[in-house]
C-alpha cells in the first residue's frame, strides 16, 4: 500500500479523496490550515469522518509556510504522491481579495513542488479549474485550448500554478497531473457554490438569488466522480492536463427545478446581473480523461442533487445556519 500527502484535507474534494484512499488501504497524511474562507463547521464535520481512521494523520498547516511544508516532508516523506487540493477558490471572492489567491495557489504550490524535488517524491497532482477557459474558447472546452486570457484572479492564479508544475516536470522530471475541475457539487460542499445555496435557501424558504437569467449552462459534476478521477491520476503519466467534468451541462434554472422537486417547495427567485468574471457556459471535453484514465462520470444530476438534499436534511439543525451569502 502507498502513502500520500493530501493538502486541503478538510476541504470538499480532498476529504472525499482521502476517504477513498483510506478505503483502498493506503495511508494518508492530511494537512489543512482550516481557514475561514467559508464556515469552518463544514471543515470540522468532514474531518470528523477521517480522524478516527488509524491510517489517517491530520496536521494543521498552511502550504504558504515554506518552513512548515519542509518540516512535514522531513517527518513523513517519502511519499508515493502529493495531491495538492489546498486552494483558495471562487471567482467572485478572488476579485475582492486577489492577494490570498496568489499566495495559496501559486506560492503554496511552489513550496510543495520544491519539497517534492528535495525529497524525491515523484508524483504530484494539482487541482486546477475550468475557470481558466474563457468566453472565446470553443465548446466543449479541450485541454489544449488557449487559456492566456483568464477572467478572474482565481483563474490567473491557477494558470500560474499550472505553469510552475510544467517547469518542475521539465527541470526535475516530476510526474505531474493537472486536473481542471468543472462545477463540483455534493454533500458537505462549498456554501459559496450555487447548488448548496439553492438547497439551503429553498429548504428554509429564503429568496433565491440568481446572477444572470438562469439559463447559463454549467457542467455540474458530482464530488465522488471527481474524487475517483483524481485518484486515477496517480498513475504515471509524465505531464498531463486533464479535464474532469460531466460532459453534459445543465441550465442553472433546471438544476434549481430539480431541487424544488426533491424538497417539495417552490423557490422565490431574485435575479441580479451576471458577474463580469463569470462565463455563460462551461462544458468539458473528457476524451483525454477517458483515454488516459478510463474515467467517466457516473452520477446523474438528478441523483447527485437527491444525495445533496438528503445530506442537507439530515444535517439541517446546523447546516441551515451556514452563511451562504
Amino acid at each position: 500500500m502507498a502513502k500520500y500527502l493530501v493538502t486541503g484535507a478538510a476541504g470538499f474534494i480532498a476529504s472525499r479523496v482521502s476517504e477513498f484512499l483510506l478505503a483502498e488501504g493506503h495511508t494518508v497524511i492530511g494537512v489543512d490550515n482550516l481557514c475561514d474562507a467559508y464556515d469552518v463547521r463544514l471543515k470540522h464535520r468532514r474531518l470528523a469522518g477521517l480522524t478516527p481512521h488509524p491510517r489517517f494523520t491530520f496536521l494543521t498547516m498552511d502550504i504558504v509556510d515554506r518552513a512548515k511544508v519542509e518540516e512535514v516532508f522531513r517527518h513523513y516523506a517519502p511519499f508515493d504522491g502529493v495531491i495538492n487540493l489546498a486552494a483558495r477558490a471562487g471567482v467572485r471572492l478572488s476579485v475582492e481579495n486577489p492577494w490570498v489567491f496568489i499566495e495559496t495557489n501559486c506560492t503554496g504550490t511552489l513550496n510543495l513542488l520544491e519539497a517534492c524535488r528535495k525529497s524525491e517524491t515523484k508524483k504530484f497532482i494539482l487541482s486546477s479549474t475550468s475557470s481558466l477557459y474563457g468566453q472565446n474558447n470553443p465548446i466543449p472546452y479541450k485541454e489544449d485550448a488557449n487559456t492566456d486570457a483568464p477572467l478572474s484572479p482565481y483563474a490567473a492564479s491557477k494558470k500560474a500554478a499550472e505553469a510552475l508544475c510544467y517547469t518542475y516536470h521539465h527541470l526535475y522530471n516530476l510526474d505531474i497531473t493537472v486536473f481542471r475541475y468543472f462545477t463540483v457539487y455534493g454533500p458537505a460542499g462549498r456554501p459559496d457554490m450555487s447548488l448548496f445555496r439553492f438547497v439551503q435557501w429553498i429548504a428554509e424558504e429564503r429568496p433565491v438569488t440568481i446572477y444572470g437569467d438562469g439559463k447559463q449552462m454549467r457542467d455540474f459534476t458530482f464530488v465522488d466522480d471527481i474524487a475517483l478521477g483524481t485518484i486515477a491520476g496517480l498513475r504515471p503519466l509524465g505531464f498531463e492536463v486533464i479535464n474532469l467534468g460531466n460532459d453534459h451541462p445543465h441550465a442553472l434554472i433546471d438544476a434549481l427545478r430539480l431541487i424544488e422537486k426533491k424538497i417539495g417547495k417552490k423557490a422565490v427567485i431574485e435575479y441580479k446581473p451576471m458577474h463580469k468574471a463569470d462565463v455563460y457556459v462551461t462544458r468539458a471535453s473528457i476524451a483525454r480523461a477517458e483515454r488516459l484514465l478510463g474515467w467517466r462520470p457516473h452520477i446523474s444530476l438528478e441523483t447527485g442533487i437527491s444525495r445533496l438534499v438528503d445530506w442537507y436534511m439530515a444535517e439541517r439543525s446546523w447546516a441551515r445556519l451556514i452563511n451562504t451569502e
